[in-house]
C-alpha cells in the first residue's frame, strides 16, 4: 500500500512531502494533515480549509513507474479520485476540467499535480484537498463539502486510510492511455450541456464536447464554433 504519514499542522503537504521521502522506501509515500495553513491550487491559486474539518492528502509517485505523459497522468489522477468518492458517497461525482471534482455542482476536491526530483529520483507529487466536513464556506457559493452535499459525516482517518489504499492500488494497475481518455470524458461535468463560459472577459454560450490526450478542452460555442482551449484560457461559470 505504500507509507502514509501524519502531521498534526503543516503549510502545505505538497512542500513538505520532500522530507518525508528520506525515510521511505516505497513507489508510493504519502502525507496528510487535517490543518493545512498554506494550501497551494492550480496556477498560484490558494486553497483555504478550515481546520479539523478537511483534509489535505499529498501522495508522491516515483516517476519511473509512470508510463503516461503528464496531461494523461492528471487525468488519470482525477478518474480514480472520482471513483474513490463515487464508490463512497453513491452518487454521481463529476470531473471539472482539468481536475477539480464535483458534487452536485459544487467543488469538493481540488487537485495539484506537480513534477519533482528528489533524493536524485523523479516524483510525481499529487496534492488533493479534501471538504470533508466543513459546513460554511463564507463566499465561495461554488465550494461544498461532502457533509453539505449528501449530509454524511465521514471519519477523517478512516478516509485517509481508505483513500490511501485505493489510490495506491490503482496506480499499481493503469489503464491505457485511450481508456483513461475515456473514462474522464465519460464522467466529465457539464460535458454536451448547455453553459456559460467566460473567455477573454466575455460571455458566451458552449458545449463541452470533450477533453482531448494534448490537455485541451473543446467547445462548441455559439458565436466562434467548435474550439479549443488550455487552462485559464476560458472559464466555466457555475
Amino acid at each position: 500500500m505504500g507509507q502514509l504519514f501524519y502531521l498534526k499542522e503543516c503549510s502545505s503537504t505538497n512542500d513538505e512531502i520532500s522530507r518525508f521521502l528520506l525515510y521511505g522506501n516505497s513507489d508510493f509515500t504519502a502525507l496528510y494533515t487535517f490543518n493545512q495553513t498554506k494550501g497551494r491550487g492550480q496556477y498560484g491559486n490558494t486553497w483555504a480549509a478550515a481546520a479539523g474539518k478537511n483534509i489535505a492528502y499529498t501522495l508522491a509517485v516515483k516517476a519511473q513507474s509512470i508510463l503516461l505523459s503528464d496531461f494523461i497522468f492528471n487525468y488519470y489522477t482525477a478518474v480514480i479520485i472520482r471513483d474513490f468518492l463515487a464508490n463512497l458517497t453513491d452518487n454521481d461525482v463529476k470531473i471539472k476540467w482539468p481536475n477539480d471534482i464535483i458534487l452536485k455542482n459544487k467543488k469538493i476536491v481540488g487537485i495539484l499535480i506537480e513534477k519533482k526530483k528528489i533524493n536524485q529520483n523523479n516524483y510525481f507529487i499529487i496534492g488533493a484537498g479534501f471538504n470533508v466536513l466543513q459546513d460554511y464556506f463564507d463566499e465561495i457559493s461554488h465550494a461544498g463539502s461532502l457533509l453539505t452535499q449528501t449530509g454524511q459525516v465521514y471519519d477523517l482517518e478512516d478516509f485517509v486510510s481508505n483513500l490511501h489504499e485505493y489510490l495506491s492500488e490503482k496506480l499499481k494497475n493503469i489503464p491505457s492511455e485511450q481508456k483513461i481518455i475515456d473514462q474522464f470524458n465519460r464522467n466529465l461535468y457539464r460535458k454536451d450541456e448547455i453553459s456559460v463560459f467566460e473567455i477573454e472577459k466575455e460571455r458566451q454560450n458552449g458545449i463541452i464536447r470533450n477533453a482531448d490526450e494534448k490537455g485541451e478542452l473543446w467547445i462548441e460555442l455559439e458565436k466562434d464554433g467548435l474550439k479549443s482551449f488550455y487552462h485559464k484560457e476560458v472559464k466555466l461559470l457555475y
